[in-house]
């Protein structure tokens, strides 16, 4: 057997504007591919067709070349758009490249959207059989990791349930349970984990380390820098369906967020904007004292985080935070607002601006990213959370008057505050007979 589980060379991958592309259900799919383990997934430009002049065509995959080894753990990640669901998709083989191939060795399980190979009508029960029968395993293998799934999945009490019944969170809890313990050689996950709740959440990324520490091979498709620095020992970095980079996470992961690939320091939306039927995000920006957008802040001066969100619907305590990562993917610090106007208090609807100030001289040099939200806290419920909303660079001085001094070498941390700093002196005895051999 090889040691490389996928093989993409020239991998590309052109739609037309417009156009629909049809596609079978991954269960369709899959258990086509899975009668023989290994899988070559290829296409050839077509002779006569003038790319060039298709005015109304766009790449989301432009000649695409890597390699995975069996038992490697691999991040993807770039903006929206930037062509990782598109990869994620040809390698599950639910779409074909217009050019290239895409090899893989291995069996696969692909996490790609809530219910994805899931049939609505049979039970939790029947789609945990039907996805381990597709996957090729016997019966008595299912039967042995069954009560682990549903135990993982919290749906005790509903595995009999037809799961077109299922809330998403239960869809996400289930697929993934599937997904991570039927014992595939390749799992496929793009960023699904955002329906689930934390808790949810932090217990996938732990079975997905677990997963890799077992030696099978883990693709993983997220905005979650952290969750990226903490599972991929290497990362690849997509821009405009090309690989930008592709090395050490902490390196690609710093390279996404300084090069302005990943975010700018004011983002807006007036279409798709993320959130709910409660509140929706309209904007976030980084702001200096003196009101400017800025990507850069001097480490001594303050930086302001702005959101502006509007509420939909009137009745609900909403709660603006923000998460801050550093370019290793390490969360700095959560800050959560605690203006005493809305403490408690149901908002009204409207639109709503607000700001979180950090003081001069917190922040450590280095980008920061940001991840934007607005929560609930009783019942616990996130309305949206923007990864990566926007992000900046802190640039410490030089001069001698920040928290570094007169040291011009590394200084590591994810904060470096100014602290107030108190000495107090007591002469030796040395001194004092000095001093007074000075007097006499």
């Amino acid at each position: 057997m090889s040691d490389v589980a996928i093989r993409c060379q020239g991998l590309s991958k052109r739609y037309r504007i417009g156009e629909r592309e049809s596609y079978r259900a991954l269960r369709d799919t899959i258990a086509n591919a899975v009668r023989a383990p290994f899988h070559l997934f290829s296409k050839s430009r077509r002779s006569g067709e003038d790319e060039n002049s298709a005015a109304n065509t766009f790449w989301a995959l432009n000649d695409v070349s890597f390699e995975v080894k069996r038992g490697e753990v691999v991040g993807i990640i770039g903006r929206n758009g930037a062509g990782k669901s598109t990869l994620l998709k040809i390698l599950s083989r639910i779409t074909k490249p217009t050019a290239g191939e895409a090899r893989i060795d291995g069996r696969v399980a692909s996490l790609l959207e809530v219910g994805t190979g899931f049939h609505p009508e049979l039970t939790g029960r029947e789609n945990i059989f039907l996805n381990g029968a597709i996957l090729g395993m016997k019966k008595v293998e299912i039967k042995e990791r069954f009560d682990e799934i549903v135990a993982f999945a919290e749906i005790e009490k509903f595995v009999d349930t037809p799961v077109k019944r299922y809330s998403s969170g239960m869809y996400v809890r289930l697929a993934f349970a599937v997904a991570a313990h039927l014992e595939p050689e390749i799992l496929l996950v793009d960023e699904v984990l955002a329906v689930g709740d934390a808790s949810f959440q932090k217990k996938c990324l732990n079975k997905m380390q677990e997963v890799g520490k077992h030696g099978r091979t883990v693709f993983f498709v997220s905005h979650n820098m952290a969750a990226i620095t903490r599972l991929c020992p290497r990362t690849i970095l997509l821009e405009n369906g090309r690989v930008l980079a592709d090395g050490p996470s902490p390196q690609v992961v710093g390279t996404y967020l300084r090069a302005g690939t990943g975010t700018i320091a004011a983002r807006e939306w007036t279409e798709n904007a993320p959130g709910n039927e409660i509140a929706r995000l309209k904007a976030v920006r980084v702001k200096t004292e003196d009101g400017r957008v800025a990507e850069e802040i001097d480490i001594r001066e303050p930086v302001g985080i702005e959101m502006e969100f509007e509420v939909l619907q009137p009745g609900h305590v909403l709660v603006p935070n923000y998460h801050f990562y550093n370019d290793e993917g390490v969360c700095a610090f959560i800050t959560i607002e605690h203006d005493e106007t809305w403490h408690r208090r149901p908002r009204p609807v409207g639109s709503y601006v607000a700001t979180a100030w950090i003081p001069a001289n917190f922040l450590a040099e280095g980008a920061l990213s940001v991840g934007s939200a607005v929560s609930t806290f009783d019942p616990s419920m996130v309305h949206f959370y923007e990864a990566d909303a926007v992000a900046f660079q802190v640039i410490d001085s030089l001069d001698g008057d920040s928290a570094r001094g007169d040291y011009t070498g590394n200084i590591p941390g994810v904060v470096r505050p100014l602290l107030e700093w108190t000495t107090r002196y007591s002469p030796g005895k040395q001194a004092e007979i000095d001093a007074k051999e000075r007097v006499s």
